[in-house]
């Protein structure tokens, strides 16, 4: 049903200090700009910083992950660790590091199959839910497939367009958090079909054509599906 994830949006405070870090630090380029928004290439996705002089709003420490070359991953490792205290995790063949943005989001770079050079693409977020079965249910109606469940029932990993997590307040790999009203854009050739599978649980629908449909999910967060 839904096939690409099209953009994350972050809340910022100030943007030119955003820009420091994503432009200059993790060398992304800005393909928009405007008076309170900040549009940032990863890959076929854009990153969003936003700040909040509307809605919706952006997630606030919100945890995710930019895909990388595996080539790169020991040049990013030795680039980053001369400013940031890093963290490392090992998953199966594949490494990722973790670091901190300036509004405190959780940036992940993973080893992926991608071409690069540099980011190339977000592979995960990170949602916090107040209800964990009531979320999972809910993006299993959007297509979504469960895959793990975390020993102490707080998490859930489900696949779709992207690795998708679903937490109950805590704190995981490097005391990252899940995002709070989260901003995320989902390419879909139906939007009206991705509203249907949903309708009943959905916390509020924003706007709906035949091109653009609008929701907010059961925790608040902002669902866009666009053609």
């Amino acid at each position: 049903m839904l096939t690409g994830l099209s953009w994350l949006a972050l809340e910022v405070k100030y943007l030119e200090r955003a820009r420091s870090f994503y432009e200059e630090t993790l060398s992304m380029t800005v393909t928009d700009e405007r008076e309170d928004e900040l549009v940032f290439a990863a890959g076929e996705t854009d990153l969003v910083c936003r700040r909040p002089d509307g809605v919706p709003r952006g997630g606030l420490h919100t945890h995710y992950a930019f895909s990388i070359p595996e080539a790169e991953y020991d040049d990013w490792w030795d680039r980053l660790s001369e400013e940031y205290d890093l963290e490392e995790m090992q998953f199966g063949p594949a490494r990722s590091l973790y670091c901190y943005d300036p509004d405190g989001n959780c940036v992940e770079l993973g080893q992926r199959d991608v071409d690069g050079p540099g980011i190339d693409g977000i592979f995960e977020v990170v949602l916090e839910v107040a209800d964990l079965d009531r979320s999972e249910a809910f993006y299993t109606e959007l297509g979504f497939e469960t895959v793990d469940v975390g020993d102490d029932r707080k998490r859930v990993r489900m696949a779709g367009p992207m690795a998708l997590e679903l937490w109950e307040p805590h704190l995981g790999i490097a005391d990252a958090r899940g995002g709070v009203h989260v901003d995320l854009g989902f390419e879909t050739s139906e939007p009206t079909a991705a509203l249907e599978a949903i309708s009943d649980d959905v916390r509020q629908v924003d706007s709906v054509d035949d091109e653009r449909v609008v929701v907010r999910d059961p925790d608040g967060h902002a669902l866009t599906f666009t053609i």
